[in-house]
């Protein structure tokens, strides 16, 4: 404690004793709670309890009591938020009740609400999200009720926090801004500052990279206007983090280190234990793989045990990708595990995902192919948000005989309790007829609440029956209108004699696609004369025809990528019918362009859209393009790969024009084109990946086999590999000879 602060108290004291008035020692403590408040506030929070303590000893009754229990309260609250930055929940926690306690005796409903607040804050580090969204709604409904806006500032803010890390983003961005409005008109920096973060590192998810760092700007110079180090300390947390996605990991470090100087100053060891973790997942991704575990177990160590919140599953998930760096796979997997144990009990899809991906390719690894293909099936959900409809019909029946075979549980405990009533009270006959007649009673109050839980039980599953079908109806009339836009397979054959197209959707609907165009060119007037016509000329055209085909993978699969589907099927017509292209690499630039221009009419941000692979076959020439989606030409027994650009159909940092590829093919070549369903099928005896390598050596073992007959191979040797397992993604692969 500074001098002039500690000279401060003392006088605040002897005023506190000498005065003769109420007023005299309301004003002397009122001066001692705000000196207290300054660098040592956490070593002097249990002084300033102690002095309540003592004051409320002293006044039994009359105004100074009320204002000593209002202090104390209040000091509760912050003897909580002690607990709370050493990690101890429970007793942070208790210190909360108690003030919450205090505030209701005194119907202060302002102190009620702010303790909400930080109930809720407690809950979410514990991990129990549901308790913490419900008193987040607590406090947001009394500050609105008193018009306490700091409060419902709050309250936005950390709703915002929590619906975000469960995946609702447009909530979230919501939930922030009007945090934010509140925050300007009340000219409060520091929340101004912090709202600008959220909102960045909201727009950050949503690919938004620009506008993150410019809104991490905007807080860092707030912050740095009112000398808050630890706001400083959180933007340069967040401004490295921009650089880490960046890939520039010098300027990441350099930022980082700068909150770690700071944080530690401060001694703020949760500020510390975060940075040093992100530290180290710069350090692995540079390669320096025993300093990134270093930084990693250094900010273990300063975690609590009990901590179960988003930064343990981060530290986690972090020390088992550096160990399968390192080929220490068993380390690998019970950190992945932790992590994944933990974003299950938080509910939190982006967690699941990466930690479920990186137990798959672990368990790849160690051969273990069935726990591989499970792993990637959850990353796989969690990653596209898809629930197809089976699965939405399972959950639902499933927690109807739930409910259902609790109800019965209930019944059959109810009825053995009064079995061995009667039997234990049988010595005394009155208490008998009493306890028989009770029982009765109770049962048959309670069978009728059996009877009227299963009729309702009944009732839902006849609406879930009921639901199922009508969905599966619009799912399946949806079929059909895909089914609409894919080219017959009379058309292909027209244009593409010796060809094949192998088409198998995961679900009814599917994210992939094929597509198939043709366009007309004059090439040439020629005039001839015939000897028994005299001098009449006779003029011939010659026509060419330029064929464009391609095999397309959109976002995810089921009902979503079918409606992404139709968006990018649509944009392909028009770049080529609309804007007269023929050039491969032109008409997936202008397709990138059209499919971002219908997603921007939304009200949220859209990032789905295709990879693909386009030809063009005009004579004896092939054009091909690609984003993500390679081609291969098969000549003489040789694969010659042509790589698509690494850049989606959609929304990118840093967009480049497509790169067209020419070729002139020779008879007997075979060109193939495909999604990535095939090769990333899960079977075998071991329950891998098929992969590529595989793939390749499989077409080339076909290809003194017809197209027709190479299809039927294909789809064969696919379904044989797959086995007993769940096919985890569309399947599209076509196949041309010239």
């Amino acid at each position: 404690m500074a001098t002039g602060d500690q000279e401060l108290i003392i006088n605040s004291l002897k005023k506190y004793h000498n005065s003769k008035s109420d007023t005299g020692r309301i004003n002397a403590l009122k001066n001692i709670c705000e000196n207290l408040i300054h660098e040592d506030w956490v070593k002097y929070q249990v002084v300033q309890h102690n002095l309540i303590e003592s004051a409320l000893g002293e006044h039994k009754s009359g105004p100074l009591k009320l204002l000593l229990l209002k202090a104390k309260a209040e000091s509760f609250n912050n003897l909580g938020i002690v607990e709370g930055n050493k990690d101890n929940i429970e007793g942070e926690l208790a210190y909360y009740f108690k003030s919450l306690n205090i505030h209701e005796q005194l119907s202060n409903r302002k102190g009620i609400s702010e303790t909400y607040n930080n109930i809720g804050f407690a809950y979410k580090s514990k991990g129990e999200i549901k308790k913490a969204t419900e008193y987040y709604y607590k406090s947001l409904k009394l500050a609105e009720d008193i018009g306490d806006e700091e409060a419902l500032a709050l309250s936005y803010n950390n709703l915002g926090n929590i619906v975000g890390d469960q995946g609702d983003i447009k909530k979230s961005l919501e939930f922030y801004r009007k945090s934010l409005k509140i925050q300007e008109k009340l000219n409060d920096k520091a929340g101004i500052a912090m709202c600008l973060v959220n909102i960045g590192n909201t727009l950050g998810r949503q690919g938004d990279n620009k506008n993150k760092l410019e809104y991490f700007e905007k807080a860092l110079k707030l912050h740095q206007e009112i000398g808050n180090k630890n706001g400083i300390a959180y933007c340069f947390h967040n401004i490295a983090a921009y650089y880490g996605d960046l890939g520039d990991y010098e300027m990441s470090l350099k930022f980082f280190n700068q909150a770690l100087e700071i944080n530690k100053s401060l001694n703020d060891q949760d500020g510390v234990a975060n940075t040093l973790v992100n530290i180290g997942t710069i350090q692995f991704y540079k390669g320096n793989l025993t300093e990134a575990l270093n930084s990693c177990y250094e900010s273990l160590n300063l975690r609590s045990e009990n901590l179960i919140d988003q930064r343990l599953c981060n530290n986690y998930l972090v020390l088992s990708r550096i160990y399968k760096s390192k080929n220490n796979l068993k380390a690998a997997e019970n950190y992945a595990k932790k992590a994944l144990e933990i974003a299950n009990l938080l509910g939190y899809p982006k967690i699941i995902s990466e930690a479920s991906y990186t137990l798959s390719t672990i368990y790849e690894i160690t051969g273990d192919g069935l726990k591989a293909h499970d792993m990637y099936k959850l990353h796989v959900l969690m990653r596209d948000s898809v629930n197809n409809i089976e699965t939405l019909k399972a959950r639902a029946m499933q927690e109807a005989n739930f409910k259902y075979d609790k109800q019965k549980e209930l019944a059959d405990a109810e009825h053995k309790k009064q079995i061995a009533l009667k039997q234990k009270e049988k010595e005394k006959q009155q208490l008998i007829i009493y306890a028989i007649i009770t029982g009765l009673i109770l049962i048959v109050v309670f069978l009728f609440i059996i009877l009227n839980r299963l009729k309702i039980t009944k009732r839902q599953k006849t609406i879930i029956e009921v639901a199922h079908k009508e969905i599966k109806d619009s799912i399946t009339y949806a079929k059909r209108i895909q089914s609409a836009i894919l080219p017959p397979a009379k058309l292909v054959k027209k244009y593409l004699n010796e060809s094949f197209v192998l088409y198998k959707p995961k679900d009814v609907v599917a994210g992939d696609f094929y597509w198939l165009e043709t366009i007309s060119n004059e090439l040439s007037t020629v005039g001839y004369q015939t000897e028994k016509e005299g001098n009449v000329n006779h003029f011939e055209t010659h026509v060419s025809s330029v064929v464009l085909f391609a095999a397309a993978d959109c976002t995810g699969h089921g009902v979503p990528g079918a409606m992404v589907s139709v968006v990018c099927n649509n944009a392909l017509n028009r770049s080529v019918r609309e804007h007269g292209l023929t050039d491969p690499g032109e008409i997936l630039t202008k397709t990138r362009e059209i499919v971002i221009a219908e997603f921007e009419k939304s009200e949220e941000e859209v990032k789905d859209g295709m990879d693909i692979a386009l030809c063009s076959i005009e004579g004896n020439k092939l054009q091909y393009a690609g984003a993500h989606n390679p081609l291969w030409i098969i000549r003489k027994g040789e694969i010659i790969e042509t790589k698509a650009n690494k850049q989606p159909i959609g929304q990118f940092d840093n967009p480049e024009p497509y790169i067209t590829h020419s070729f002139n093919l020779e008879k007997g070549d075979s060109i193939y084109i495909f999604s990535d369903g095939y090769v990333d099928q899960f079977g075998g005896e071991k329950g891998k990946k098929f992969k590529a390598r595989a793939f390749r050596e499989l077409l080339l073992s076909v290809q003194d086999k017809t197209m027709e007959e190479q299809k039927a191979i294909i789809d064969e040797a696919f379904e044989t590999w797959r086995g007993s397992l769940e096919q985890i993604d569309d399947v599209c692969v076509i196949g041309v000879r010239i």
